[in-house]
């Protein structure tokens, strides 16, 4: 699921830590940065959230991973793009900027 927050009063990694993401520490070819947050106590389930800076803008793509990938050297796993975990978890995320 694809939306905006605002940047204007505060940096983006500053409002996922809040939000309980921690980064991953690398930047991919085009920019975006990701972020984790965990469900429990282990490494899956998990939201996963890619983000672009844009201005005064961070352009976020979430998604909940169920499982980690099958196969070795392979990025395919049990995600969930839509559905009301990650529309619940958008609304969730956009409260810390509002």
């Amino acid at each position: 699921m694809k939306f905006n927050i605002s940047l204007e009063k505060e940096h983006l990694l500053n409002i996922m830590r809040k939000c309980g993401y921690a980064p991953d520490g690398q930047e991919n070819r085009t920019g975006e940065l990701r972020f984790f947050r965990f469900l429990t106590g282990r490494k899956y389930p998990r939201f996963h959230v890619y983000a672009l800076n844009q201005d005064n803008m961070a352009i976020l793509n979430l998604h909940l991973d169920q499982k980690q990938p099958s196969y070795q050297g392979s990025s395919a796993h049990s995600g969930e793009y839509d559905g009301p975990l990650v529309e619940q978890e958008a609304q969730r995320i956009q409260s810390f900027v509002s």
